[in-house]
């Protein structure tokens, strides 16, 4: 067969040629959207490759970006690799510390940025070791004491809309991201054009997510982390309309554009389904365009799913990933012979992990480094491969914990079943070992914001003399009078849990802190456990 570069060059040029008229939409503000074609997107596109050189960008270098859900992002996503470049979606809800140490890590050369970001970037940039050009992503320049700033449309005015892109190695770097940095540093992980063009194809798979040219897509998960699960890319490449919600979007942003623009498709974190669930059952939106809405980073809870397949007809997506697998590994989805099963039945399959996606291998090991049975009940740690499977850190001695032969050696545990989908129980580090035996804080976390005034919910485990641990369950609630302790202890013993899994303490805070990418933020509660228990 013909040797033939796996590359975003390919991924970009299909809608170009063959779908030049639709639209691609960004919200600027409440109620204004910008809008153009992907004829437009494309010739700017070419620009944008072929200016960068302009600021010291060559093929091979770094350029990163702190931005927010926009069709400028976009255009960078595509611009800077198909260049030849690497582009690095920095995550800007890390702490500065953390922003400065990823960029410099990646030792990126320009640094693009949303136009109210400009004051992060003025922090950060004393910290900077590399960068030698600020871009603002805007028409104008700001007064501002940055070194080297432009703004971005005045570098798209330098290059050629006819540009040619190179036929870039399907092996070279294309993109990186770094983790979250739960403990230490951020970790980085290089994706390469062959392994996000073999994505994309993944999340087209229809026993995937099924994306496709008729979707109207809206990437709620930010573009700053793990590249807004790859939909973007994969968004492109089949030609579908895009609906970027843009600038610190909120849930009523979000209902309003799926409302709007009749959304199909939408992926963001659960926290931020929850935070649309609550602005649903206060106020009407139709949201019944969408065939689905994909909810991602923990657990989506029971109740959750049930209120908008009951409420609204829409069925929640899940799979399973992180940053190493770029990110999706495994997806849940219902098979032909469980189309016309009971809705609960229905969403009790959709809160598991699943299986594997195409080529991607996953296992299941417990301590002794043995494959568990597939019982559901015996549980070992996941770990994945496959060709979009990262292998290492970004020059990090971390690497030798992370990954094991070629396998991603993931931290999560869980339990499979007759049929090979997984369970997750939890996370290694957040399982709660008391009196000997281990509590999953997921099961907890699930039925407790199940809970009808219980809005979210997580579990960390306490020291505790005897047992050496034992739960706490941290609540927040729009109740009147929210459910004492005895009421929770009563309801979850109502849910079948055992009285020894049950949390000693329940404490209700005006919010749980999260980290960057909208999961609960379980390291704080520790921290700070002392003072909301003294509290």
């Amino acid at each position: 067969m013909a040797a033939y570069n796996l590359n975003l060059v390919r991924v970009i040029e299909r809608p170009e040629q063959y779908f030049p008229r639709k639209e691609i939409a960004s919200r600027l503000a409440p109620g204004e959207l910008f809008r153009y074609t992907y004829g437009d997107f494309a010739r700017r596109v070419r620009r944008l490759a072929s200016a960068l050189t302009s600021i010291g960008v060559e093929p091979g270098d770094k350029a990163a970006t702190l931005a927010w859900n926009t069709h400028q992002h976009l255009e960078l996503y595509f611009g800077i690799p198909c260049s030849g470049a690497v582009l690095h979606t920095a995550n800007l809800r890390l702490s500065d510390e953390h922003m400065a140490y990823t960029i410099n890590k990646a030792a990126d050369k320009a640094l693009f940025f949303s136009p109210d970001l400009l004051e992060t970037v003025e922090a950060i940039a004393p910290l900077l070791e590399t960068v030698e050009t600020y871009v603002v992503l805007d028409d104008t320049v700001p007064a501002s004491s940055l070194p080297g700033l432009i703004d971005y449309e005045s570098l798209l005015a330098r290059g050629d809309a006819a540009y040619r892109y190179p036929d870039v190695d399907e092996d070279a770097p294309a993109s990186i991201c770094f983790t979250s940095a739960t403990t230490g540093n951020p970790k980085g992980v290089v994706y390469t054009h062959r392994g996000l063009v073999l994505h994309s194809m993944m999340l087209s798979h229809v026993d995937c997510l099924a994306i496709s040219e008729r979707d109207v897509l809206m990437p709620i998960a930010p573009m700053f982390h793990v590249n807004s699960w790859g939909v973007p890319f994969a968004g492109v490449w089949v030609g579908a309309k895009f609906v970027f919600p843009g600038e610190r979007p909120h849930a009523a942003d979000n209902l309003e554009l799926i409302q709007n623009e009749r959304v199909t498709f939408a992926h963001g974190a659960v926290t931020v389904g929850i935070d649309m669930m609550n602005l649903l059952k206060e106020r009407s939106y139709d949201i019944s365009s969408l065939r689905a809405l994909m909810l991602g980073g923990s657990a989506t809870p029971a109740g959750t799913m049930k209120f908008y397949l009951e409420q609204h007809g829409v069925p929640i997506a899940t799979a399973w990933g992180s940053t190493e697998c770029a990110p999706l590994a495994t997806v849940t989805y219902l098979r032909g012979d469980q189309q016309d099963l009971p809705d609960d039945e229905k969403i009790r399959i959709r809160t598991r992990q699943g299986i594997p996606a195409p080529t991607v291998e996953r296992s299941v090991r417990d301590e002794a480094g043995k494959p568990v049975p597939w019982d559901d009940s015996a549980v070992g740690e996941v770990f994945v491969r496959g060709p979009w499977i990262a292998t290492s850190y970004l020059d990090d001695d971390r690497s030798a914990e992370g990954f094991v032969d070629g396998w991603w050696k993931s931290g999560d545990i869980a339990a499979v079943d007759g049929d090979g989908v997984m369970r997750l129980v939890d996370r290694a580090k957040d399982l709660i070992k008391s009196g000997g035996e281990w509590i999953s804080s997921v099961d907890l976390e699930n039925a407790l914001m199940a809970h009808p005034d219980i809005v979210e919910a997580t579990v960390i485990g306490m020291p505790h003399e005897k047992w050496l641990e034992r739960p706490v369950a941290f609540l927040t609630s729009r109740a009147p009078a929210p459910p004492d302790d005895a009421a929770l202890r009563q309801y979850l013993d109502q849910a079948g849990f055992a009285r020894w899994w049950v949390p000693d303490r329940f404490v209700y805070i005006d919010a749980i802190p999260k980290t960057g990418v909208g999961k609960f933020n379980k390291r704080e509660l520790r921290e700070r456990l002392d003072e909301y228990l003294e509290a």
